[in-house]
């Protein structure tokens, strides 16, 4: 639901901005598309004319996500997901602002395929889009892109989505050209060799299964690599998709040796573990794949601590061609827009994460790192803002998914926790009924 941006006093609400440290009760005033105020009091003291009021009753007013790593299927794949699917199931879940990939068809990789990829997301989307564009041409990794015409294209990071750039020669020039630019880039961690015809976490548990396993050292290797290269160039990096305990000994290690470098983890690695496959479960044939338990609580410990970043969907829609198969046959992948918060609350009720955390992951850090707007409820701000019940019950039911493709991992999962109210550049773009 699209309605006018007349202004809206969200009141008596839980106000929650990692920005700014807060967390206390309080009124958001949006007038104009910008948030006027965020405070105590804002509705005793008088609202103007024609105010829609909100009586939010205690439930959480927060900075809108922002999801740092999904696939939209536009251009080449729109059958997967659109423009203004993905955009509708961004809403419902919560997130504002969704970084597509550049693995499309034509990758994202010149200025005129980002203009698209801008041009369209305006015309059919209801949340903020922007287009992260290819590390290397056609995603080959071989060449560089020309960072400088797409960064003012609009391209807001590089990346070749879930390749892997194995010519370290052409990774250190990449870091070295976009630290000219102070642009991020964007690398997913995983070689390709070691991977082989790998299609879970190797372990005991692919042994019973009776599947080829893809062990953490292909992971590790990758960015211990990378670490050295941001050590000789002094770019900017993050990783992509850390999956694994190995990966964060790597970032600390770094961190503490004051070189520029961020993660993301995906919303899956926090809240399953390899175990949830079950008895070949394609839904959950991820990739990375999904680790052990030691890997996840691994991973919700550097989300507490601040050594992981960012907590991303990795929405990647597959159809039932792709995904209704025998699991090593299956494509890896899942959808993630409706489901990332949701899933994100069962860290804040089983005590691992507070929400200021998980709100710093999901919309903070990401504004911080991309240099977008967003990420705050400070007073001049864009009004991308979201109202959440986070005790409210629910049960997944796929078919009520506004994604095109229903590949999800939480298949008629119960949750505690939804957005009841998605508000972008002021206006209201969603809200649950």
């Amino acid at each position: 639901m699209l309605t006018n941006r007349r202004p809206i006093l969200l009141a008596n609400a839980r106000l929650i901005d990692p920005s700014q440290s807060l967390d206390t009760t309080g009124d958001v005033l949006i007038v104009d598309g910008v948030i006027r105020d965020a405070k105590r009091g804002i509705g005793t003291a008088g609202v103007p004319e024609g105010t829609e009021v909100i009586n939010c009753a205690g439930k959480v007013v927060a900075p809108g996500l922002i999801d740092m790593r999904a696939f939209v299927g536009e251009p080449g794949a729109s059958h997967r997901e659109s423009f203004a699917s993905a955009s509708h199931a961004a809403a419902a879940g919560g997130i504002t602002t969704i970084i597509c990939q550049p693995d499309t068809s034509p990758a994202i990789d010149n200025s005129a395929t980002v203009d698209f990829v801008l041009r369209r997301a305006r015309d059919t989307a209801i949340v903020n889009i922007h287009p992260m564009a290819a590390l290397t041409k056609g995603l080959e990794g071989k060449e560089m892109t020309e960072f400088g015409l797409l960064r003012a294209a609009g391209a807001v990071a590089f990346t070749d989505g879930d390749k892997s750039v194995t010519n370290a020669q052409v990774m250190r020039r990449a870091l070295t050209y976009a630290r000219d630019f102070d642009a991020l880039i964007v690398h997913y961690t995983e070689d390709p060799a070691l991977v082989g015809e790998g299609v879970m976490n190797e372990g005991e548990r692919a042994s019973r299964l009776g599947l080829t396993g893809i062990p953490t050292a292909a992971e590790a290797i990758m960015l211990e690599r990378d670490m050295r290269l941001v050590a000789l160039t002094g770019g900017r990096y993050h990783a992509a998709s850390v999956s694994c305990a190995e990966s964060i000994e790597i970032l600390k290690r770094a961190r503490d040796a004051g070189l520029r470098v961020s993660a993301s983890a995906s919303i899956n690695h926090l809240t399953l573990n390899e175990n949830d496959i079950g008895p070949y479960r394609s839904y959950l044939k991820l990739s990375p794949p999904l680790r052990t338990e030691d890997d996840r609580r691994a991973l919700v410990d550097a989300v507490a601590s601040g050594l992981i970043d960012v907590i991303m969907s990795d929405h990647n829609p597959q159809d039932v061609e792709t995904k209704r198969l025998p699991f090593a046959e299956a494509e890896p992948g899942a959808i993630g827009l409706e489901t990332m918060l949701s899933a994100g609350l069962r860290l804040l009720h089983n005590g691992e994460l507070s929400l200021t955390q998980l709100i710093s992951a999901m919309s903070t850090r990401p504004a911080e790192l991309l240099g977008l707007p967003g990420g705050t409820l400070r007073a001049g701000s864009v009004a991308d803002v979201i109202v959440i019940d986070a005790d409210v019950p629910w049960v997944l039911d796929p078919a009520d998914l506004k994604s095109q493709c229903k590949n999800t991992p939480f298949d008629e999962a119960r949750f505690t926790g939804r957005v009841i109210r998605t508000i972008v550049g002021g206006r209201t773009v969603y809200e649950h009924v």
